[in-house]
């Protein structure tokens, strides 16, 4: 058991802070209140004058899948060899020792979504992760909570000499597997019981059903305007959930994307423009967003950000104009919410996990560390 003191507490759930003590037991939160009694043989901890907050949550990193400091061989997150591949399953290429992993949890990011890259047109599923473990089947939180898929430059760059060169053509071949896997799954449900009459196994277009089912969620990769609507567009198309991520040129459609009323994860917002469609990126577009009333996250794409710099970013985004309150959601329930994980992590309150962070000094200050950082209540720094 674990009994935090005194601390002025951000539980991301009232609008003010205040004081007050935190009861784990079990990893989980057992307790909020003022004067909690310390149970025999709990481990207090005195975090008079410091804030503590809930762990901070990324909902789209490519953590653990991208080797740090081991070049293009350590890379395990994209499949360059064919454009659709939904079958796969980024929890197959975790690894929980890469040093990214703990990094992460030092700098207080608690759990990540995390998977495969952009190159593909469909990549495979994404799976929720917390940051501290030896085996990730013991560190899952959810698996899987979406399916990748990407528009823009990245398919059209990786496959141009194969067999998609065109904006049209990517938006194709994404129609064309969710057509095929709609009369696949119709078919496999006409034939009931019955073996002889169900359509032959086919591993792409069964890992769709969950997305036709809105079991899970579209995943789409989309800095342009024009992808961005074009990902509305199909998600409208056959019905499906979508989150969109990336939304670097979303603030130039605010109103299509706060009408669309899908969860937008914004970033990366640091560094060069590396290519044509990032040229309008901007640290005031998860502001934008989130004064227009979308759900707005703030993600790193790491390794693209390192991990760790997670609550830099809404610094960031913070000193460009976005509310403080909003920032703070867009690193904690808003990702946990937009992951399909909100029950379990984002905010402190009584059941949840205990990932947990104390520090003194604004974690938006931009320079400020945890000075303590707890996952499902074990000290991990």
């Amino acid at each position: 058991m674990l009994l935090i003191k005194n601390g002025r507490i951000h539980d991301l759930v009232s609008s003010e802070s205040y004081e007050g003590d935190i009861l784990v037991k079990d990893g989980k939160i057992a307790q909020i209140g003022a004067d909690i009694a310390a149970p025999e043989g709990a481990e207090i901890v005195d975090a008079s004058g410091k804030d503590v907050y809930p762990g901070f949550v990324d909902a789209h990193s490519h953590l653990g899948l991208d080797g740090y400091g081991i070049g293009y061989e350590g890379q395990d997150y994209n499949e360059m060899n064919d454009i659709c591949c939904p079958q796969l399953r980024g929890i197959d290429s975790f690894n929980p020792f890469d040093p990214t992993v703990s990094m992460a949890a030092a700098g207080g990011v608690t759990c990540v979504g995390t998977g495969p890259g952009s190159a593909n047109v469909l990549g495979g599923t994404f799976f929720a992760v917390k940051t501290t473990g030896r085996c990730v089947d013991d560190m899952i939180v959810r698996n899987p909570i979406a399916m990748k898929c990407a528009f823009g430059e990245n398919p059209k760059r990786c496959y141009k000499e194969k067999n998609n060169s065109a904006r049209m053509s990517t938006a194709g071949k994404l129609r064309e597997m969710l057509l095929r896997a709609k009369d696949y799954m119709e078919r496999k449900e006409a034939a009931g019981e019955d073996v002889l009459k169900r359509p032959a196994y086919d591993m792409k277009l069964e890992a769709l059903i969950p997305v036709l089912k809105k079991e899970i969620p579209l995943k789409a990769h989309a800095h342009q305007a024009n992808d961005l609507l074009t990902a509305i567009r199909i998600a409208k198309e056959f019905d499906v959930r979508m989150t969109l991520e990336h939304c670097t040129e979303g603030h130039l459609i605010v109103d299509e994307m706060a009408a669309s009323g899908f969860p937008c994860a914004v970033g990366p917002s640091l560094g060069h423009a590396s290519k044509f469609e990032l040229q309008n990126k901007t640290w005031k577009t998860p502001g934008i967003l989130a004064a227009a009333g979308c759900q707005v996250s703030i993600i790193t794409d790491a390794p693209v950000i390192p991990q760790q710099h997670l609550r830099l970013c809404a610094a960031m985004a913070v000193s460009a104009g976005m509310d403080r309150a909003d920032a703070l959601k867009a690193i904690t329930i808003n990702p946990a919410k937009h992951l399909g994980i909100s029950d379990r992590v984002g905010s402190l309150e009584a059941g949840k996990d205990a990932d947990i962070q104390i520090y003194s000094g604004d974690p938006l200050n931009g320079v400020t560390a945890p000075e303590q950082v707890y996952i499902d209540g074990r000290r991990v720094n």
